[in-house]
Formats: C-alpha cells, structure tokens, sequence
C-alpha cells in the first residue's frame, strides 16, 4: 500500500549542538539537496524500499536547534569549505537566506555539567545557569514548542549531535524517575549532564528524540522511564559512521567462516571540535566504550581488543582509522588483515542524522512510542538491541519497513 505525507504537513528536526561540523552539514546538505545542488547518497531512507513509507521529504526539513556558542551557520560552513573542502563556498553564497534564517532559530544551550572540555567550548554567549535543573529543562522544552508554533510543525523530532560528555560512573545510569524528579527540582542543573536534560525536554515537548552522540547520560533509565509517560519514541546510542561501522560489517565474515580472531587493535586520529573534546581522558572513554564492545559481541567470544583515539588538530574534519586483526584458521595457523579507514567525519555522519529524524517522524506519524530498536543499524551500542552484526541489524530494519507498508502509513499525526 503506498502512501505519501500529508499535503502542507511540516516536519522539524531540533540539532542539539547546532553551530557544530556535523549539525552544520546536516543542515546545509539537505538545503543543498532540496536545492538540486547535491544528490542524496548515503541517505538510507532514499532507497527504493523506503518509498511505500512516503517519508518526510528532505526538501520539507525545517531545523532548529541550541546551542553553546555564539556563532552562525553560515560561518560554521565557512571554516567547513575553508579547512575541509566537503562544502563549498558556492553552496554557502547560494543558500545564505536559507542559513541565516534557521540560525536566527538556535536557542542557547546549556554546558553546565559537561565536564571540563565541553564546558570549555562556551564562548560567553550563555545566560546565567538556572538556579534549579527543573528551570533549565523548563526553558529548553519552551525553546522546542515555540519553535513548532511559529514555523507551523506538525511533529518535531530532536537528535542530539553534541560532543560527547563524560561517562557517569555513580548512579545516574541507574537512576529512576521519581529520584530525577527530585534532583530537577532541588538541585542545581550543572548535577546532572546536560543529555539528561536535553532528552528530558525533547519529550516534555513531545518530541521523539534521537541521541547520536556516545554520551550515556541521554537515555537513562529515568529518561526512558519518562518517554514512556509521555508515549514517545527514541533511539540511540552513537552514530555507527566509520570504523565501527567497518568492524561491523567484517567481524560476521570471520564468525561464518569459523575463523578464530584472537586479537583486533584499532587506532582512530580524528581533528575538528568533537576530536578536541575526545583529547580528554574522561569524554574519550565514553567513545572508547561504545567502540569496543561490538567486535566480541558479534564473534560471541572475549579477544584481545583495543581502541586508541587521538586528537591532531590538523585533520579538521578528517578523521583515520587503522585496524589490525590477528586470527587463526585451519591447523591453527595464524594469519592477520589489516585495513585503513580514511573518510569525513560530518559527510559520513549527516546522512544518517537525517535517516533518523525521518524514520522518527514515521514513528510520530503511527503514534509509536518507546526504543525504536529497528534502528540499530545505525549505532554502535544500540539501545534494547544486543545484536551488532550489520546484516542482521538491517534486516530488522526491513522487517519494519516491510510491516509498516503493508500495514499502512497514517497519513497525518
């Protein structure tokens, strides 16, 4: 059954993290799609299959966002062309209404809580912290509904591409609802992280939510104890882009083949802003962890692993992995591989923000609500999924799509 989005309806998509590389590209690659300026590739939800669905499209993207520093798009895409050469100043003269315009929608954010480097990243631009988190969710879901109200939206999904915070290592994880509650209201908004608040004020607005960044703090168990209150959908955890997603896609190669992998050590150099905050011993191990669990889940054994991420200025928004595998076949004889990743961090990342802004539109559309797990593919620790091999996360993902087509598509929220 086919079907197709609803005359006028309006879909917004909420960057947290606005002003960064990959918000930016995000932005300024679906303007430049919807403008003919560039084909859609490595947008999944452009395939064939996905059609039936009738999708959110792209040229129909309204964005939003907040943000810790004062900047613009505009001038974001400028360092991008300038450094990184993936947007080119052609783009920039051409869709420059466009970008002031959205940027004129980026609220200011918060920093407090983030640890060190994040909160380093603010530029003056902030006010004064609020005196209770509860005031500071209270704003951020304000920031959200005004934007639906005044650019007309029919849903809005927020998705989180902010640099990546330091892990939690004491209750929070664990933490409930009622006890986040509590904590909103006593305490200062700098105890908690601000993924806990931005995800808690996606869904006080009523928005699905997305966390695309390795940050454990977004969907805790009070968070998603919350989205279930508020009937809403989410997935996450950690854009699956690069190596990971390499790893991914290699690792059932050798389980299918019987191949014993005693060893895969992989060393990542990145630059940009997230390269900078990932140069802190405490946000890289929120990444570190995300990247290191999908190898021995997929071969369904413990092996010597390792993952190194450094920090070179130089790359900008480049970023080189280097992974060598050690393993043995027949007779036990030991063999090795060894391949290098070379690619753009925010190209390789901005397609995929945008495949799960579209999909969680759909789930909007039909009303669906808690872990969108059909979306796995597109992380490295997905959540409510244990399943990391590729092929068999994407074909859940096509299972869904399958489902939903001969079920049909509300054609309106």
């Amino acid at each position: 059954m086919e079907t197709r989005e609803t005359p006028g309806s309006r879909t917004g998509i909420w960057l947290v993290g606005a002003f960064g590389s990959l918000a930016t590209t995000v932005v300024v690659g679906a303007r430049a799609v919807a403008r003919g300026l560039a084909r859609p590739l490595g947008v999944v939800t452009e395939g064939p299959e996905f059609k039936p669905l009738g999708l959110a499209g792209i040229d129909g993207l309204v964005f939003g966002g907040h943000e810790i520093r004062g900047d613009s798009l505009a001038a974001a895409a400028a360092v991008i062309a300038r450094e990184n050469g993936s947007i080119t100043d052609a783009w920039i003269g051409q869709l420059g209404p466009e970008l002031d315009a959205i940027s004129k929608r980026v609220r200011p954010g918060i920093a407090s809580g983030g640890g060190a480097a994040i909160e380093s990243l603010q530029d003056g631009t902030l006010p004064r912290p609020e005196r209770r988190g509860r005031d500071t969710v209270d704003r951020l879901a304000e920031d959200i509904r005004r934007f639906a109200k005044q650019e007309a939206l029919d849903r809005v999904t927020v998705v989180n591409v902010a640099s990546t915070e330091p892990p939690f290592r004491n209750a929070v994880p664990t933490l409930q609802l009622a006890e986040l509650e509590r904590c909103l209201d006593s305490e200062a908004p700098g105890s908690l992280r601000p993924g806990t608040l931005y995800a808690y004020a996606a869904f006080q607005a009523g928005a699905a939510y997305v966390n695309f960044t390795a940050s454990n703090s977004c969907l805790c168990p009070a968070i998603e104890e919350f989205a279930a209150r508020r009937q809403l959908p989410y997935a996450g955890n950690d854009g699956k882009t690069g190596e990971t997603l390499v790893k991914s896609g290699l690792a059932p190669l050798f389980r299918t083949r019987q191949l014993e992998v005693m060893s895969w050590v992989g060393y990542n150099v990145l630059g940009n802003r997230d390269g900078r905050v990932l140069s802190v011993e405490e946000n890289k191990q929120s990444k570190v962890d995300s990247k290191d669990s999908v190898v021995p889940s997929i071969l369904g054994y413990s092996l010597r692993t390792h993952v190194g991420i450094d920090y070179v200025e130089s790359l900008g928004d480049s970023k080189v992995a280097w992974d060598f595998i050690h393993f043995r076949g027949f007779l036990g004889h030991p063999m090795s591989m060894q391949f290098t990743w070379q690619g753009c961090d925010s190209i390789l990342a901005a397609p995929l923000v945008l495949d799960l802004a579209r999909l969680s539109d759909l789930a909007l559309r039909q009303r669906e609500s808690g872990p969108m797990s059909h979306l796995a593919s597109f992380f490295k620790s997905p959540i409510h999924c244990a399943e990391h091999d590729l092929y068999r996360q994407f074909a859940r993902l096509a299972d869904y799509v399958d489902q939903v087509a001969k079920s049909g598509v509300p054609r309106s929220a």
